[in-house]
């Protein structure tokens, strides 16, 4: 046997073997799945296999960058090859190749232009403004997102409107037309047309699919439980010739169904290719046997999956450690602690990450990480550093200093009030009373909200100061809380008013102003830390994790309601994918996992009693030791079965 193949465990080697007909491998977390799939397609080469004749596709760059490095590596010295290689790249990307090669049947230019985020933003706000749209009332970033999902879908805007119920799908339908006349007018596709229209290229066009059927005989996809149903329609069309067709992935690392990636597409692949043979893939070769243990407690009791259980070969591991927190600040402070005592003894502080359900998490870590001198960098934008926090100090700022221009511009059309550049440059003249009498009327309401702003300062608190700028300035209100990205915003602003409760006890003006020096110094500080060349603790929320691997894993904030989030509306769909996304927050630790949550954390400016996290409940007794709560004294001892009930009244 090859040694390619003899070095693979036994579950991958049938995977590699197993070439014709359809193939679903299930990889748990960490059970070299890139590895299997690289090695089946050098062994499909080495079978005879040309490599014109392989498809393999993923969803990042990055990961098809890796693929392609790892089979070029598999068959360097192989010269019969000479410049040849399979097809592997992502989604889009295929996407792009087929559009370009094919642009007169789709009616497109062979040069189009891929609009970016950017350009899809600025042509939905001309959308709006052509048809008299209101951005205010009608938020452009919602609409985009609702569009982009639809598209996902392969829903057209002639199927959407037949589904209109409500104003929203209205306007949106309306804005969807006239934005796509706008790309059209460009020469221009969207990045979910790259999928889209590649659905419409292959399923319209039977010359073309043959044609592609016939080139890719062997179609591998990876991470195939974020498919969504454009991509999954993509994959099945081009597998219809030879049914030669590999999917990887694990569905319980699904944790991306708001994006619409649909899990079903791996549930049903069995059905939608009778036949295929499945292998499972459950050692793993990351963790040690601990934490897969709390991972398979954790993941077990979602129903909707394909059953396995992780096992390792590796040791049992240190206990799980869960730290039992007063507040958010002691458990960012026990996180700083940990953090410095890994490093003293050792420890890669890249090697250490801090995962958290959601971005205003990552503020009173920050902070307690910039006082023990702790190098760290987010992946992300840090707290002060964020748009909406940056808006809300803006405010503040020109309020208590009107001279403050630069503030001023940043926020006086923040929300939009329709104050454009050149009546900025009318005000900054002073020439205010020059401006049309609609126009002068708004600048008049921005100049009293800054004016309530002062006086509250000068009168209150400085959590009641934010919190009143939060309520008047519009920021808040322009946001939607069912858009994921805006209910982010709406929390890290809301933390901010959280944040500020600590200079309450100061006089009013000195605790705002004591704060707003605080955030510039930190804001400061944190760029000081951003050097890339510097060793630095890796802080990031659980999805941005995903296909990341750390010796040392922080999981904080285990509480309900956060830890697993809630909504009042939530069904049993999104419960299991919570769980799934704390199985893959558990699987991203090596040899070190402390699991903490807050029995108190300040939501708004209010102390608020918390009830811990049910995943904690599921971590086994014998292999969880539970830290000392400075304030109470209360401990359990590792593998001593003890319970901790609380009481909420």
């Amino acid at each position: 046997m090859e040694s390619y193949i003899s070095e693979l465990n036994h579950e991958q080697q049938q995977a590699v073997m197993h070439t014709e007909g359809p193939l679903l491998i299930v990889a748990g977390a960490g059970t070299g799945k890139t590895k299997t799939l690289t090695r089946r397609i050098y062994h499909l080469i080495r079978s005879g296999i040309a490599p014109e004749n392989i498809l393999a596709i993923t969803f990042t760059n990055k990961a098809a960058a890796e693929m392609r490095e790892r089979v070029q590596h598999l068959m360097h010295g192989h010269s019969e090859y000479k410049n040849e290689m399979p097809f592997m790249s992502t989604f889009h990307a295929l996407g792009a190749f087929l559009l370009r090669n094919h642009a007169d049947r789709m009616g497109l230019k062979k040069h189009f232009v891929i609009a970016d985020s950017t350009d899809q933003k600025g042509l939905i706000k001309d959308a709006m403004h052509a048809l008299d749209i209101n951005p205010k009332q009608w938020e452009p970033k919602r609409i985009r997102s609702i569009i982009s999902k639809n598209k996902g879908d392969l829903v057209t805007p002639s199927d959407y409107q037949k589904t209109i119920a409500s104003a929203l799908a209205e306007i949106t339908h309306a804005v969807w037309v006239r934005y796509e006349e706008l790309l059209a007018e460009n020469s221009a596709i969207d990045f979910d047309d790259l999928l889209c229209k590649t659905h419409d290229l292959l399923n319209g066009h039977p010359d073309i699919l043959n044609l592609y059927q016939n080139k890719w005989k062997y179609i591998h996809i990876d991470e195939y439980q974020d498919t969504n149903t454009a991509q999954y329609r993509i994959a099945k069309l081009l597998a219809a010739g030879h049914k030669n067709i590999c999917v990887v992935g694990d569905g319980d690392q699904n944790i991306y169904s708001w994006r619409g990636a649909d899990m079903r597409n791996m549930l049903n692949f069995e059905k939608d290719y009778p036949g295929a043979r499945a292998i499972v893939l459950e050692r793993n070769y990351r963790s040690t046997q601990n934490i897969l243990t709390a991972a398979d407690e954790v993941i077990k009791k979602n129903s909707n999956r394909i059953p396995k259980k992780l096992h390792t070969e590796n040791e049992a591991g240190h206990a799980i450690k869960i730290y039992h927190a007063f507040s958010e600040r002691d458990e960012a402070t026990f996180i700083a602690e940990q953090c410095g005592r890994s490093i003293a003894l050792g420890a890669d502080p890249r090697e250490i990450a801090v995962l958290f359900r959601t971005n205003f998490q990552s503020r009173a870590i920050e902070e307690a990480l910039l006082h023990s001198g702790i190098q760290y960098q987010v992946l992300g934008v840090k707290f002060f550093d964020r748009k909406e926090i940056k808006d809300v100090l803006s405010y503040i700022r020109a309020a208590l200093n009107p001279e403050s221009l630069g503030d001023i511009a940043r926020i006086i059309n923040t929300p939009k009030r329709g104050i454009g550049k050149a009546t900025l440059a009318k005000i900054f003249a002073g020439q205010a009373e020059s401006l049309t009498p609609k126009v002068r009327e708004k600048y008049t309401a921005f100049t009293a909200t800054l004016a309530l702003i002062k006086k509250t300062a000068e009168t209150e608190t400085a959590s009641n100061t934010v919190r009143i700028t939060l309520e008047k300035s519009g920021l808040i209100d322009e946001l939607i809380p069912q858009n994921e990205e805006d209910a982010e915003r709406i929390a890290n602003m809301k933390e901010l008013v959280s944040y500020a409760t600590r200079y309450d006890h100061m006089a009013p003006v000195e605790g705002i102003a004591k704060l707003m020096e605080d955030a510039a110094l930190m804001g400061e500080q944190d760029s000081l830390e951003n050097k890339k060349d510097l060793p630095a603790v890796r802080l990031m929320t659980i999805h941005a994790s995903k296909g990341l691997e750390f010796d040392h894993v922080f999981i904080t904030g285990l509480e309900q309601g956060l830890f697993p989030s809630q909504r009042d509306d939530e069904k049993k769909e999104d419960t299991e994918e919570e769980r799934r996304l704390m199985y893959v927050a558990l699987t991203r630790a090596r040899k070190n996992l402390y699991l903490s949550h807050a029995r108190t954390r300040r939501v708004y400016g209010d102390q608020e009693l918390r009830t811990p996290s049910e995943f904690l409940m599921d971590i086994p007794p014998h292999i969880a030791e539970h830290i000392a709560d400075p304030w109470t004294g209360e401990q359990g001892g590792e593998g001593d079965g003890e319970k901790i009930i609380y009481l909420d009244f």
